[in-house]
């Protein structure tokens, strides 16, 4: 999907993804752990697997150990509900009792919705690679404040489909109010205007989670993958028990 294709889209009624999985696929999973549990492995000394951010050959960004035997990676898109959901419920225990043991790391990668999510990746992605994961999770514990900003102004939105790319997604961005938003969690307004202005830095990013979105046949948000086979369901209530039958404990 071209950039010029995706901001074509039509601005989609985001409040109704607040309320539901984006996919629908939440399912149960009461199941106990079975197995072995895999043994923690001791990050580099001086350093700690949850601080530990490599980006991936996909474009996503992992937290934890890059050799961790259990790999969880997550398609997202900024503005799906279920998202942010799991953002809330998930992230922590994800982070400090899993990722923290060296046993799991955790990827995000993009899936985009909506030309929105193309800005929000685009600033989310602007700063130090440490500041994405919880740049994304501030968009998620407030979606509903950045909802209201991306419904606020539709004439305007609209007025910047007609921009140059090196201005459209800028515009949109100061549209919305996402300059704002991003700027008082320590990314600068013209950081941020910086990095949507670079056109080939936005094509290439649609352009990487085209084919990613290709490859892992990924049609909604989230959609999670454990060591590269798809896992069932969307909350983080049946996403733990997979990782523990897995050997996570």
């Amino acid at each position: 999907m071209t950039v010029n294709r995706l901001l074509s889209l039509p601005l989609i009624a985001l409040a109704p993804l607040m309320l539901a999985a984006c996919d629908g696929a939440a399912g149960p999973d009461g199941a106990a752990p079975s197995g072995e549990a895999l043994p923690a492995i001791a990050a580099p000394a001086g350093t700690q697997w949850v601080n530990t951010v490599t980006i991936t050959p996909e474009g996503g960004y992992l937290l934890g150990n890059p050799e961790a035997p259990l790999k969880l990676v997550e398609y997202a898109s900024h503005t799906c509900g279920a998202c942010a959901n799991f953002a809330k419920t998930g992230k922590e225990p994800l982070k400090n009792k899993y990722v923290a043991s060296g046993v799991v790391s955790f990827e995000q990668r993009e899936t985009f919705l909506n030309p929105f999510d193309v800005v929000i990746a685009g600033l989310t992605q602007c700063g130090a690679k440490e500041q994405f994961q919880p740049l994304s999770d501030e968009v998620w514990q407030n979606l509903e404040a950045v909802f209201t900003g991306l419904q606020g102004n539709p004439q305007a939105v609209q007025a910047a489909g007609a921009l140059p790319l090196n201005q459209r997604f800028v515009a949109m961005a100061e549209a919305t109010g996402l300059l704002e938003f991003f700027a008082a969690r320590g990314l600068s307004a013209d950081q941020g205007r910086a990095c949507l202005a670079d056109t080939a830095k936005i094509e290439a990013l649609v352009k990487t989670v085209e084919a990613n979105n290709a490859k892992d046949k990924v049609t909604g948000t989230p959609t999670f993958f454990l060591n590269g086979k798809r896992v069932e369901g969307t909350a983080w209530e049946v996403i733990e028990p997979q990782l523990q039958r897995a050997g996570a404990r």
